[in-house]
């Protein structure tokens, strides 16, 4: 079998795959109510919650699924990019398992893990455009295969579940900020503030979501007697235009008509209605992971782990986790 591993940030997850690439099981822990208390993750909280649950996590999983330990035959575990310390306890266990029990070590992008979440629930043929949105990263692929990715576009400030989380805490209400915003959209007027879409016609595919965030503080500001359900309703749909056309955009320049989309804000109820709706517009087909694994998971490490492993894609025990994204822009 083969055991899949993420640490990426605040969630703990490990997954288990049979040797022919089916998925077994996976677990997940997450650290949100230790950190809504500070309205925001707290790396080292976060690392040293890591290194205490990992252990039993995995025992858990082996427990559950009736696995021994030596019927582990590779190992794949999230490299980068993260928090360091959280990615250094993955990488360590992974690494130290795989000295111990004789067998390989896969290194897993975490950007390119969350591309191929949809692979544990839909065939998608390749190519296809690739939307990566999450707290912590925004950004565009061109996926040609599960070992090339193309970035075509980012963020160049703050992602697009990051602004979701600054704007819920500008209006009071607690973290992690998204789910709250779209609770309360729901019960807004989406065109009663029309808040600027960021770069939507610059012909890069490049995102910016900071000066949005900043139109909110000041629209807040200026209105001191606004509609909470009307601000969260016009941001949110300012955000999903933004990055709806933008994919669009991308579908149509590179001729693909196929969309996945992917990471936390993925299982943003709005951004699903709209994209589909687009989608159907333009005979675009758009596919979109269930919400269980748009949030970090060590099932998404493992699917792309698998190919890897029977390509024999292997990594060293001297390879070092990396906080940054290490993708160099495409020249299209």
């Amino acid at each position: 079998m083969l055991l899949a591993i993420e640490t990426s940030c605040d969630e703990t997850g490990v997954a288990l795959f049979s040797e022919d690439g089916s998925f077994i099981k996976h677990l997940l822990y997450s650290q949100v109510a230790l950190h809504s208390p500070f309205g925001g993750i707290v790396p080292e909280i976060a690392s040293r919650k890591q290194l205490e649950v990992l252990p039993h996590l995995i025992n858990q999983l082996l427990k559950e699924t009736h696995t021994d330990i030596k019927q582990i035959k590779a190992i794949a575990v999230t490299f980068g990019p993260g928090l360091i310390g959280s990615l250094l306890v993955g990488v360590s266990f992974a690494k130290a398992l795989s000295w111990a029990l004789k067998v390989p070590l896969i290194k897993i992008d975490h950007l390119e893990a969350h591309l191929s979440a949809i692979f544990l629930e839909k065939e998608v043929k390749f190519p296809f455009i690739g939307l990566l949105v999450s707290g912590g990263h925004t950004a565009l692929f061109l996926v040609e295969s599960f070992e090339d990715f193309k970035l075509l576009g980012h963020t160049r400030d703050d992602a697009a579940g990051e602004a979701f989380d600054k704007v819920a805490k500008l209006l009071n209400l607690g973290y992690p900020g998204g789910p709250k915003i779209s609770e309360l959209a729901e019960k807004g007027n989406r065109k009663a503030i029309n808040f600027p879409r960021p770069l939507l016609e610059d012909p890069v595919l490049d995102f910016s979501f900071s000066g949005l965030k900043t139109a909110v503080l000041n629209y807040l500001k200026i209105n001191p007697d606004f509609k909470v359900e009307d601000v969260c309703a016009s941001f949110e749909d300012a955000v999903c235009e933004v990055l709806i056309k933008k994919t669009l955009k991308a579908s149509k320049k590179f001729k693909i008509p196929r969309i996945v989309v992917a990471g936390g804000v993925a299982s943003n109820k709005r951004l699903r209605e709209l994209f589909l709706e687009e989608g159907q517009k333009n005979s675009i087909e758009v596919y979109f992971p269930s919400a269980e694994f748009c949030t970090d998971n060590g099932a998404m490490v493992g699917v792309l782990g698998w190919y890897k492993w029977k390509s024999k894609n292997f990594a060293s025990l001297e390879d070092e986790p990396y906080a940054r994204a290490k993708f160099k822009k495409y020249k299209y």
